[in-house]
């Protein structure tokens, strides 16, 4: 039983730190494009309010890739402290991944992230959004070799197991390029940009809740805005097609998503319900009648597998895996309300003085973030009772520990954690929280006179930060 709670533990905790690891690569890869885009448009246009923008969007990059880089750190270390055993037998697929991801991704993160932070003045405009766009590819190249670690978690290919249970790789493009990859990267990218979007959004919609003349702010909540209008549709196909992948390679998963027990023609489309495993059934629940069929096989008639047909230990947990996907489709369907609202709202320049508009995108701030979040609590709990999916179980892939050493560290990291991040946040929620200013060099030649009290002022000092390792 105490090795049963050491297990439970170890999760807890690579749950834990996962939990405030992933936003960082998220923000990361977000805000590396939309800085790449603001220095594109400021040499095409001149116009300053793209450099303000830069300047002040940069230095949260900065503060959010330095967070990263600690989070990450940590989590390559419990592979070796907790989760021996997946070490010792998926090592040599999942090393060389890694290991490419430091390759590229790194040495262009590294070698061009300073020239970015700092090189403006020194290196000339034309290198300076060179390394700009470097930095923002390898934040992107970082994600591919994440995710094609991670999609072969999920559907592994490419690989036979020898006679000590370790597992040999025969061939890298299958194992890559396997079944979910397709999917789960551009899935994970779209994220990232519309979590980002909605923060940037927000932002500008809180500046211009007290001066909606700030020209600066009026252009960030009008791109995040865009971005919210096109991207958000975009993400929901890809989740669409996303399940229907799943349907095909994790039908376990799909149906504890979906909180279907019965397999049946015609699967209703469950809104709502609190799962029971006891009863296998869901008490309180609230459904559609063949619409779950018609959005998973296109057809009102379509088998769809249920949680019956397998063993309880084969199931994963049941209750996250179907609130958390009810929270990240109905946080999706609100950013796709958020986008379409804000299209509507284009017309006559209402964007920039609907104070209801502007509220319901700070409201809307974290939930791109929230969303990222509760779609890998699907992923990863969803995959139970497997580590690599079918093919190894967790149970199998813990290290040899013992409850208290398991139980101090994950004590100690919570502390730490909230200390060291939550000052994080807070001190990159000050930055935000100042207006959007011009440099030393005057007011942006296209704005309006700024409202009185706001003074101009400059990027401040950073510190350059290494690169985060995105670890899932």
């Amino acid at each position: 039983m105490g090795g049963l709670d050491a297990l439970v533990l170890a999760r807890a905790q690579f749950a834990f730190t996962v939990g405030f690891h992933i936003i960082f690569p998220a923000f990361s890869i977000g805000l590396a494009s939309f800085l790449m885009v603001l220095e594109g448009m400021w040499l095409a246009t001149r116009s300053r309010v793209y450099l303000d923008l830069f300047q002040y969007w940069v230095k949260a990059f900065a503060l959010v890739f330095g967070m990263g880089v600690v989070s990450g750190l940590v989590m390559s270390y419990q592979f070796g402290t907790n989760w021996g055993g997946f070490a010792d037998k998926a090592g040599p697929i999942v090393g060389p991944l890694m290991g490419y991801e430091v390759l590229t991704a790194f040495f262009l993160e590294a070698g061009f992230l300073g020239i970015m932070l700092f090189g403006l003045k020194k290196v000339g405009e034309g290198l300076h959004f060179a390394a700009t766009c470097v930095v923002a590819t390898g934040t992107l190249i970082s994600g591919f070799w994440i995710l094609a670690v991670n999609s072969w978690m999920q559907t592994p290919r490419g690989f036979t197991i020898d006679t000590n249970g370790t597992f040999i790789p025969t061939s890298w493009m299958e194992i890559i390029f396997n079944p979910s990859f397709f999917y789960r990267f551009p899935h994970m990218m779209l994220a990232c940009f519309l979590a980002v979007a909605f923060f940037v959004g927000a932002v500008g919609a809180w500046h211009l809740m007290t001066d909606n003349r700030n020209q600066a702010a009026r252009r960030m909540f009008s791109m995040a805005l865009w971005m919210a209008t096109i991207v958000a549709p975009l993400q929901i196909m890809m989740g669409d097609a996303h399940g229907l992948n799943t349907l095909e390679n994790q039908p376990v998963k799909l149906a504890a998503m979906e909180g279907d027990w019965e397999t049946r023609a015609g699967q209703p489309l469950v809104l709502f319900g609190i799962p029971n495993s006891e009863t296998e059934r869901n008490d309180y629940e609230i459904a559609i009648p063949q619409l779950g069929s018609l959005i998973l096989t296109h057809s009102t008639d379509g088998v769809i597998k249920g949680l019956k047909d397998v063993r309880p230990v084969e199931r994963p947990p049941i209750l996250p895996v179907f609130f958390a996907f009810r929270i990240m489709v109905g946080l999706g369907v609100a950013m796709l309300m958020f986008g379409l609202a804000g299209l509507v709202l284009r017309r006559g320049g209402r964007i920039y003085t609907n104070v209801w508009l502007h509220r319901a995108a700070v409201l809307l701030a974290p939930s791109g973030f929230l969303a990222i979040l509760a779609g890998w609590t699907v992923t990863e709990v969803g995959r139970q009772p497997y580590t690599v999916y079918g093919v190894l179980r967790t149970v199998d892939s813990v290290s040899p520990i013992g409850l208290p050493g398991v139980a101090t560290s994950l004590a100690a990291f919570a502390v730490v954690y909230f200390l060291v991040f939550g000052a994080g946040i807070l001190f990159l929620l000050k930055l935000v929280a100042k207006p959007p200013m011009q440099d030393e060099h005057g007011p942006t030649p296209d704005a309006p006179i700024r409202s009185a009290g706001i003074t101009p002022g400059g990027i401040a000092g950073l510190q350059s930060p290494i690169r985060p390792i995105a670890a899932e």
